[in-house]
Formats: structure tokens, C-alpha cells, sequence
């Protein structure tokens, strides 16, 4: 026996289907439908018919979806999975290093199960937070996930929910913190069902995927404990120990409460009812600290933000981006770079020629552990023509620059899948869709955003096309060979060394200090008693460093010193420390 509860204010008449038996559902208030179904029980198929439509569909908070986004969903106990991380308490965010990955290209196999094997060599590399991308049912055999309709269901083609707990469980053996990227901005173009079920959506606003979620307007009440509801799931019910909310800056909400502020109150009791620290970290394009700010300072309670100024002012030092690139256009001076390792924001208040108006608010006295910095993730990769990685574009030494300020700047670091092995496959775009006509449409649509930028269209490859989700698969052979170990070694070296640093652990910007030559090219960043010395000019250069300071890494063997005036060839890195490490 089983009682279906439904929000659904739209239809007249709702009934479920429970295998190939139809039974009615009972209209209660404020458009909740409730029916009991004798003959269901776990695991049975079951989808809701409204009105007098004839084909079922799935319920929008299924648990599980083995038939896919248009099929039956399935009846799936929660308390039935026997967890082992009892004793399991995470790692405090101020002591992170994340690892984002794609479940479908991290391994051959692209399964849960498959990525549990590689945990031992995340544990070693000295990762302490595993970032999964969007696992939440979406259409297709293969995609990123961003364009997922069954929230509530971890992707079957992946493992399904069992296989996703049984990742959880292992990552937390080995003492790996995951955090789940979750999608509460839009549902995906196909299979989105909800709104048929209840004002989920509202066209008093416009985002880049259609109409806006519903989070103010009738009927919001419902839709915003839909999200909040989604999100307490994953903590409590799969472990997760945080959540990566996407592109938050389309939330468009003007509600005395906002979504994110009721978020993160009720994940704090939600925190304290399990007993581990959970977290929220925001992408937000609003430059505005008022999400990392805590509630009771007047902001939304976001744990940490993604800084995309910070790869930004650092991408476009490493790598001369063209004008016309977009938002590139807005950096690429060391002075900018400097200001993203001191202030976070660049673009504090500034006039953003970009977005044609001043654009931000300056961090104040906010830690930098509220911010995440990377030269590379799903995005910065993946909506590049050809998914090339930072290595493909500016060669290995500069490469190795690139990951030595991630790993020792005042920000939480992140990696992207690869990256510490300079991975010779790329991370491409790729959506499969049924859909003749949708599939057409996006392939088409690629290739016409990139046309504009000068591309040569053959060369942009079909996101449609299985061979562009295999060519982003890690080809993990090659992680002890050549150029690969090497990237390896330094990427393992530089994380114990962030992991063994007072210095490099300070959150305080106040204790970040930089000197620079735009013109020549090299700058000097002190952080407490560690000093990170850097030279992407022609020339070799002579650099500044404080006396009685010891070299600890360099990214080129020839570099040597202990303080004063350090001779850095071209495109090289050096670390110096007067700490004990």
C-alpha cells in the first residue's frame, strides 16, 4: 500500500497509474491531490494522468526514472540503502581543494561505480572535496546534466540512485567531502513536465532558458519548498555534504525572503539534525557579496561563490585573448590580476565596458574562503569551440604556472577533471536528443555562436555526434607518461603544500600583498611568510624575495635561491617560504 501525494493546481482531474491500473486521486487544499493504492509497493512503475489525457506522465519529485524523462517513474525507499559512514564528519571548507567532475567522461565506463575506483587517487592527490556535475535525471543517453527535469531521481543511465549512494558512501571512506551541483533555475527542454502540474515557471521574467522559475509570483509557496525540499534530499537522504547552485544570478526574486536566504536557514537546521557541516556554494555573475554574506549580516547565507574574476584577470594574463571575446574584454592586465588576488572582485563597482555600466560591490571584509578560484571548470573548457584545456592553449609551462597561483592563491582552489595530469582529451559540449528537430537545433545553433568568433564550422564539433562524448572521456593510461606525470607530480607537491601551510591557509585578504610589472610581465604575491613568484616575460628576470625565505617548488629546475633577488625564467613559478614546512 502506498499514499501518492501530488501538487498539481492546474489539472481538474488527476489519477495515477500504477503499472497498467488506473485509480483516482482526491483534490485537497491548495491544489494538493492525495490517492492510496493498495496493490503499490517499492519498486512498482507509476506516472499521473491529468484531466483526460491518456498517457501517464512521471511524477515531477520521483525518486527514480529507469524508463527515462517521458516514462513511468518508480516507487524507491529512501531507509532501504545500508550506509557506512557513520562516523563521518568532513572537512571544514576553509581547508578545501576541490575536484569537480562529469560522471559520464571521468571513467571509461561513465557509472558511479566505475568513478568509486579512482577515489584511492583523489585521496592521494590530496583532494578533499569531490564536485559532481548536475546527476539529476536529464533526456538522452549522454550530456552535461544542466538541462535535467527529474530533480528528485539520480540519473539512471549513471547508476541510479542506489549507485549514486554507494559513490557517496565510498568517497566518505576514503574521506572525500561531495558537494552535488544542482540546477534550480530552469527545468531542461525536454521532458519538462512540471509545469503542467502547477505554476513551476512564470513569463513576468525572461532567462537565457525561457521563462523564469516561480519563485515570487501565485502559486510560489509550493515551487520554492519543491527546491528547498529537492535540496534537503540530497543532503540528508544521499549524504551529499554540500551543494553547487547554478548561475543563481537568474533567480529572479524579489520576495522579503529570498530563495537563497530560506535555503541556507533551513539547510542550517537541516546541518544541526544530522549532525556533519553542510554547505552551499553559488555561482553568481552579480559580483555582489551579499550571497556569501551570513544572514544575520543581511546576505543570503551562501557558504562560498565561484570567483570567475579571478580566471578571468588570470586566463587572459596567461593566454592574449582578441578583443571582441565577450567578457574577456573586461581584463587582461596584470594590474586586474593583482586586484583578484587582493580585493577578489575586480569589478567592485567599476564601469564594465562588457556589460556597458558599473557593475559589483567591493568584498570588504569578507574572508577569501567565500570564494572559489580555478583556471579551469565545466564552463570555461567546455564552451570553448573545441573544449581545448589550459594546456592545449598555452603550453605545458604555463600550464604549470597556471595551477601553481590556483593552488597557493588566498581563494579555496579547484580543479577540474584532468587538470592535474595535464589530460590530453578535451571536456567538449555534447547533449543527445531523440528529437530530430532539437538535435538539429542545437547542433546548428553551436556552430552558428562560434561561426561569429571566427571559427571554421567543421572544426566545431556536433554536440549530437557520440564521438564528441567519448573524445571528452579522461584517457587515464596516460597519467604515468611524459608531460603527464610530470603535471602530476607538481599539481600533488603544490596541494601538501597548501594542506602544510599556515600562510597559504590564511583567508584574510589584508595578509595578501602583490608586486608587479605589467610591462615585463612577472609578478611577486606574498601571503603571510610564503612568497609566489611568477615570470611569463620574454626574458629571465630577477624578482624580489624577502631574505632567510627557502625555495620550495619551482615548476623549472633551474631556479634556485633562498631570498633576495631570484633570477625566474621565462613562464615559470617559484614558491619561497620562511615557514616550517
Amino acid at each position: 500500500m502506498h499514499e501518492f501525494k501530488l501538487w498539481a493546481p492546474h489539472p481538474r482531474k488527476v489519477e495515477v497509474q500504477v503499472g497498467d491500473e488506473v485509480y483516482p486521486m482526491t483534490r485537497t487544499d491548495l491544489g494538493w491531490w492525495v490517492g492510496t493504492v493498495d496493490r503499490a509497493e517499492w519498486g512498482s512503475d507509476y506516472g499521473f494522468l491529468l484531466d483526460d489525457d491518456t498517457i501517464p506522465i512521471p511524477d515531477p519529485r520521483g525518486l527514480e526514472a529507469p524508463h527515462g524523462v517521458h516514462g513511468l517513474s518508480r516507487l524507491y525507499n529512501q531507509k532501504q540503502f545500508a550506509w557506512h559512514d557513520e562516523q563521518w564528519q568532513g572537512w571544514p571548507l576553509a581547508a578545501a581543494v576541490i575536484y569537480e567532475l562529469h560522471v559520464g567522461t571521468f571513467t571509461e565506463q561513465g557509472t558511479f561505480d566505475s568513478a568509486i575506483e579512482r577515489l584511492p587517487y583523489l585521496r592521494d592527490l590530496g583532494i578533499t572535496h569531490v564536485e559532481l556535475m548536475p546527476v539529476a535525471e536529464f533526456p538522452g543517453d549522454f550530456g552535461w546534466g544542466y538541462d535535467g527535469v527529474g530533480l528528485f531521481a539520480a540519473a539512471s543511465i549513471y547508476g541510479g540512485p542506489d549507485g549514486l549512494k554507494r559513490f557517496v558512501d565510498a568517497c566518505h571512506a576514503h574521506r572525500l567531502a561531495v558537494i552535488l551541483d544542482v540546477v534550480y533555475n530552469h527545468f531542461g527542454p525536454v521532458g519538462a513536465y512540471a509545469n503542467r502540474f502547477g505554476p513551476y515557471l512564470t513569463n513576468k521574467h525572461i532567462t537565457p532558458w525561457g521563462d523564469a522559475v516561480n519563485f515570487e509570483e501565485g502559486g510560489s509557496d509550493e515551487v520554492r519548498r519543491f527546491f528547498v525540499d529537492n535540496a534537503l534530499m540530497w543532503l540528508r537522504d544521499f549524504h551529499c555534504d554540500g551543494l553547487r547552485l547554478d548561475a543563481t544570478h537568474e533567480y529572479m526574486d524579489r520576495s522579503a525572503i529570498h530563495f537563497m536566504e530560506q535555503l541556507s536557514a533551513e539547510v542550517e537546521v537541516m546541518s544541526a539534525v544530522v549532525g556533519r557541516r553542510l554547505v552551499l556554494i553559488a555561482e553568481s555573475d552579480l559580483n555582489d557579496p551579499d550571497v556569501v554574506r551570513p544572514r544575520e549580516a543581511g546576505g543570503y547565507g551562501m557558504d562560498a561563490q565561484w570567483s570567475d574574476d579571478f580566471h578571468h584577470a588570470f586566463f587572459t594574463v596567461l593566454h592574449d585573448v582578441e578583443a571582441g571575446k565577450g567578457y574577456y574584454d573586461d581584463f587582461g592586465s596584470f594590474d586586474l590580476l593583482a586586484k583578484s588576488l587582493t580585493d577578489v572582485f575586480v569589478y567592485d563597482g567599476q564601469y564594465s565596458r562588457y556589460r556597458h555600466r558599473s557593475h559589483g560591490r567591493p568584498v570588504s571584509s569578507l574572508s577569501a574562503h567565500h570564494f572559489i578560484g580555478f583556471i579551469q571548470n565545466h564552463d570555461q573548457i567546455g564552451n570553448r569551440a573545441v573544449g581545448d584545456r589550459i594546456e592545449h592553449i598555452t603550453g605545458m609551462e604555463r600550464a604549470k604556472v597556471a595551477a601553481g597561483l590556483v593552488l597557493t592563491a588566498p581563494c579555496l582552489p579547484m580543479l577540474f577533471q584532468g587538470e592535474e595530469f595535464a589530460a590530453s582529451a578535451p571536456f567538449q559540449y555534447f547533449a543527445h536528443h531523440e528529437d530530430p528537430e532539437m538535435a538539429k537545433a542545437v547542433s546548428m545553433g553551436r556552430k552558428r555562436d562560434f561561426a561569429s568568433f571566427g571559427w571554421n564550422e567543421d572544426e566545431i564539433p556536433d554536440p549530437e555526434d557520440i564521438a564528441t562524448f567519448h573524445r571528452s572521456k579522461l584517457n587515464w593510461n596516460e597519467i604515468g607518461e611524459g608531460k603527464h606525470r610530470e603535471m602530476l607530480e607538481w599539481t600533488r607537491a603544490l596541494i601538501a603544500l597548501r594542506h602544510r601551510s599556515f600562510s597559504l591557509n590564511d583567508g584574510d585578504c589584508g595578509h595578501t600583498s602583490v608586486e608587479y610589472s605589467g610591462e615585463e610581465r612577472w609578478m611577486v604575491m606574498h601571503r603571510g611568510r610564503v612568497h609566489v613568484l611568477f615570470n611569463l616575460g620574454r626574458a629571465s628576470k630577477s624578482l624580489p624575495c624577502p631574505l632567510g625565505a627557502k625555495l620550495v617548488l619551482a615548476s623549472n629546475p633551474s631556479v634556485n635561491g633562498t631570498g633576495g633577488l631570484v633570477v625566474l625564467p621565462p613562464d615559470t613559478l617559484a614558491i619561497f617560504s620562511s615557514e616550517d614546512v
